[in-house]
């Protein structure tokens, strides 16, 4: 939904020309997510329902080279959270970006997708432990090529995360850098360092993916490596690999049916904050995960699915997952307006 309020009309003397260049309108654009789910854990026996998000954002543009935007989540699995809320300044015709604010970080492929871009009821572990930042900073993007389209994107970041801004200083700053290139309008290729530091030691993340796609296919591919400084804590491999089939359909009901599948690694992780004695722990044992499922698109796809989903994970016999991260069947249903 976008709105428009005309600009205030310019004063007019006896000898101004007599066709004068209008400022032109701001817009305002809302925006919105609500994704509700039901989940049943065949081993436990057990099932629940979920709002995952529940998402509204505002977001225009004040002038031809001013953008905004401010997003918050009025239910993140029952939390409010305030995700974006930046200004961007738009240079040589929108090539060259800055923005300012708090934002996701520019990392990995399907960390950055937004709940209604996802193709799948839950996301990869690139997208939710390994490579899932939102910070406040600065960044800047530029754009260019007209036969290989390149972007290149870095940005510094207080590293203090969404919440601890009023009193946080530091003397070093986290940053991340992503490099995307786009091969004859199907191929897109991305490449990505960030650095963390969440406790005590740094973390270096280095991240390359790449998908093709056109109308009835997606096929992605994304490798995430994760490095403890001072080696305290094991590297980190994290791999997903998904591939999508489209059916379009000529129901005005049933706009299209997708049959997608998935399979995502994570060895043992750690988030990077120290426990007793100063030590790093396992937050996330090692885990396989194979997904398959169905997607219904009620209207245009990613604006009203159906996901069906189904997920086995496969751990060592001596782990001990979270309750969460077990096999499972969802089905959700996701709006975007």
């Amino acid at each position: 939904m976008s709105a428009t309020a005309p600009a205030a009309p310019a004063a007019l003397s006896a000898s101004a020309p007599a066709s004068v260049v209008k400022e032109p309108t701001f817009t305002v654009q809302l925006h919105g997510t609500v994704r509700a789910k039901f989940e049943y854990q065949p081993d436990l026996g057990k099932s629940r329902f979920e709002v995952r998000n529940a998402r509204f954002s505002l977001s225009g543009q004040v002038t031809p080279l001013v953008n905004y935007k401010a997003e918050i989540d009025l239910s993140d699995e029952g939390s409010i959270k305030m995700l974006d809320a930046y200004a961007r300044l738009n240079l040589l015709q929108r090539r060259l970006r800055f923005t300012i604010g708090q934002m996701r970080v520019p990392f990995t492929i399907d960390a950055h997708r937004s709940p209604h871009e996802q193709y799948f009821a839950n996301r990869s572990f690139i997208a939710k432990q390994a490579g899932n930042v939102r910070d406040v900073g600065a960044t800047l993007a530029w754009s260019f090529g007209r036969r290989v389209p390149v972007t290149l994107e870095g940005g510094l970041f207080n590293g203090s995360g969404l919440t601890n801004q009023k009193d946080y200083w530091t003397r070093s700053f986290n940053y991340s850098a992503k490099a995307r290139f786009r091969f004859a309008e199907r191929v897109n290729l991305s490449l990505s360092i960030q650095k963390t530091h969440p406790d005590l030691v740094d973390i270096h993340m280095y991240d390359i993916g790449a998908y093709y796609e056109n109308s009835l296919w997606h096929i992605e591919g994304e490798y995430l490596r994760k490095n403890y400084a001072s080696e305290a804590f094991p590297g980190v491999n994290v791999v997903d690999a998904f591939v999508c089939r489209n059916f379009p359909l000529r129901s005005r009901a049933l706009r299209q049916i997708s049959v997608l599948a998935r399979y995502d690694y994570m060895s043992d992780h750690s988030t990077g904050i120290a426990g007793a004695g100063g030590v790093l722990l396992v937050d996330d044992p090692e885990r396989h995960r194979v997904t398959g499922g169905l997607t219904f698109s009620l209207g245009l796809p990613f604006r009203a699915d159906i996901r069906v989903n189904y997920e086995a994970y496969f751990y060592r016999p001596t782990a001990e997952p979270d309750l969460s991260e077990q096999d499972k069947f969802v089905a959700e249903f996701m709006v975007r307006f």
